[in-house]
């Protein structure tokens, strides 16, 4: 199978994403709940291992997110979610995810230092600090004084963004190189752009909601995002089969070509 070139949708689309993305969480709600609970405990206990936890949670990203991708087309294939799709990632294509978060950190580490040299040491001291943010002010403070940095570094972190959002997807499903996924990232991102904003601004105004009372329904709407990831995915990528071959009397239904 050959994968087209990143399709131009109308916004409307945006929408629609959600709420495909919420029919996949509906077919099997308190699983994707549960996955997404393991992820983030683990992600936290990996992360608290001296020097190589957060780096090594950078380089997983990718296959566990995979992995949740083909836990999402299992389903709209008639499949089961399973825990097991927590370790798919790991089962195809692994190498290839791992360079992929490996390339995210280093863009990560590219930004804070183009930053550092135009101002923002403040800002990135905070932003690279292992300990969590408890004092706004100081935020305030910092952001403040990067000025040109702090903006130069919205942007460019918002380009690595939309560069990495279908990237371990392409890897994964089309077996595209991971710079190559980049790249056909960014161009979906961009050429969908009406698209993407309705989709973030109805995203920010569901985590509005699911924040009250005490955050239980980001249960829910955590998932929603992955599935809607996927749907946009499908929407945006949409595959293309080979010409139709001429049926020999040695056709059988094993010849067909799978993902």
């Amino acid at each position: 199978m050959k994968i087209m070139q990143p399709k131009q949708l109308p916004a409307a689309n945006g929408w629609a994403w959600i709420k495909q993305g919420y029919a996949l969480f509906m077919k099997a709600p308190l699983l994707w709940i549960v996955l997404l609970v393991i992820i983030f405990f683990a992600a936290i206990v990996l992360s608290n291992v001296p020097l190589v936890g957060e780096p090594l949670v950078s380089l997983l990203i990718p296959v566990v997110l995979a992995g949740l991708m083909a836990g999402a087309r299992d389903l709209q294939q008639g499949e089961e979610l399973e825990l097991a799709h927590l370790f798919k990632g790991f089962q195809r294509h692994t190498t290839q995810l791992v360079t992929l978060g490996g390339m995210a950190l280093v863009g990560q580490f590219i930004i804070f230092g183009v930053m550092l040299m135009v101002g923002g040491g403040t800002l990135v001291t905070l932003l690279m600090s292992s300990e969590p943010i408890t004092d706004p002010d100081a935020m305030t403070a910092a952001l403040a004084g990067a000025g040109f940095a702090a903006i130069l570094g919205a942007l460019l972190f918002s380009v690595l963004m939309m560069a990495m959002q279908f990237a371990p997807v392409l890897v994964y499903f089309n077996g595209i190189a991971p710079l190559e996924a980049m790249k056909l990232s960014l161009r979906a991102f961009l050429n969908n752009m009406s698209a993407m904003l309705v989709y973030s601004v109805t995203v920010i105004a569901l985590a509005i909601f699911a924040s009250l009372p005490m955050m239980l329904g980001w249960l829910v709407l955590m998932p929603i995002v992955f599935t809607s990831l996927y749907a946009s995915y499908c929407d945006i990528f949409p595959v293309v089969t080979a010409p139709p071959q001429t049926v020999t009397n040695d056709f059988s239904p094993d010849d067909q070509s799978q993902f």
